[in-house]
């Protein structure tokens, strides 16, 4: 995985949301967790596991609506942080945080329902091995995301702490194959790159984002959306 020494630090954990879901990055924040909530509903009673859960935003959301979740992720800050958010919250579901490498799930087989990655793909070195063993826990369904190769990503990609894997849809679509994933739905958004959007006050990311969002939609535009949030399941 890239960038691990740069990720298990103390204090990137620390500031990790506030650097990037404030100011115009809750849009990003809303819109990631729209994507989790519409590809796994109805959430309720279902056994979930996150990968990378990194400070739980995915993991607390989905235990407080009733989901039995468990978190997983390489950082103990990052795990650290997801905790203190956990205190005194009163869930409807249950939530275990776990420290724990992606490539070697400590669960059995067909153990979880469903199987979450978000913001990790682009950080894979392997993406079919990790692939592979997240479709060995899951019994239904897989939901992660990529950013895009023909994308504005791709333009300040190498500015990043720890870069980023691209990915092109027949890239996915080859990786869904080889791990026996059948294709849901996959819907493309932000054509503007999140390093703008967490960038801005929420003030002025809201017009960009209306704009945004008015372009996107469509066959031509949506080949240059930065990232592509995929609902996958078992055949």
């Amino acid at each position: 995985m890239k960038g691990q020494e740069w990720y298990q630090a103390d204090e990137v954990a620390q500031e990790y949301d506030d650097k990037r879901f404030s100011q115009g990055g809750q849009l990003i924040d809303r819109r990631e967790k729209e994507a989790v909530l519409e590809a796994i509903m109805p959430v309720e009673d279902r056994s979930i596991l996150e990968i990378a859960c990194g400070t739980g935003r995915f993991t607390v959301m989905l235990a407080d609506r009733g989901a039995d979740v468990v978190g997983l992720d390489i950082s103990a800050a990052m795990l650290q942080q997801g905790r203190r958010k956990t205190q005194g919250a009163n869930l409807e579901g249950t939530l275990e945080f776990l420290r724990g490498d992606a490539g070697r799930l400590p669960f059995p087989d067909d153990h979880f329902d469903t199987v979450v990655a978000m913001r990790f793909f682009h950080l894979a070195d392997d993406p079919e091995a990790f692939l592979r063993e997240m479709r060995r826990v899951s019994r239904e369904q897989i939901v992660f995301d990529t950013f895009n190769r023909f994308s504005a990503r791709s333009v300040y990609n190498w500015a990043l702490p720890m870069g980023s894997r691209l990915y092109s849809k027949s890239e996915v679509s080859e990786l869904l194959a080889k791990t026996n994933l059948t294709l849901v739905d996959v819907e493309d958004d932000f054509l503007a790159p999140y390093g703008l959007y967490r960038s801005i006050p929420n003030g002025l990311a809201e017009p960009i984002r209306t704009i945004d969002t008015a372009l996107g939609g469509h066959p031509v535009t949506d080949h240059f959306a930065s990232v592509s949030y995929w609902n996958t399941r078992l055949r």
